[in-house]
């Protein structure tokens, strides 16, 4: 059965998409706990981020870069902190998410953000990583 992840990236269930390319989606997470919180994903479905082959490993990192100075530069921000839990889901993904000055990753706090405000912001870091 195909993860939620997998549905997202064939167009089946929407997202708020801010980059793409042959390998690679970055949307934001539905449940953010930052402004500008991402999910980077592979297209291809691989549980665990550790079993990806080492080009496809090295590949989604480099495009998880360039996502993230792409958030930098819209979002107010000390950096963009990266984590990869690989639990909740059964998709290899990387969570980018802008930090401020503590520089504290707390996946219990949430942010309330209208779609609208996440259409917005989706569509504004989209225009940063062109």
């Amino acid at each position: 059965m195909p993860s939620i992840f997998t549905k997202i990236a064939q167009g089946e269930i929407p997202c708020h998409k801010i980059a793409e390319d042959e390998r690679h989606l970055a949307f934001l997470d539905i449940r953010p706990i930052a402004k500008g919180h991402t999910l980077v994903v592979p297209k291809k479905e691989v549980d665990y981020i550790f079993d990806l082959p080492d080009e496809d490993l090295s590949a989604l990192h480099l495009f998880a870069k360039r996502v993230a100075l792409a958030i930098g530069q819209e979002v107010p921000c000390a950096r963009v902190g990266v984590s990869v839990l690989g639990l909740e889901v059964p998709h290899a993904h990387v969570h980018l998410v802008p930090l401020d000055s503590r520089g504290i990753i707390d996946f219990r706090q949430k942010v309330d953000m209208s779609q609208q405000e996440m259409a917005a912001l989706a569509q504004a870091i989209a225009e940063r990583f062109r």
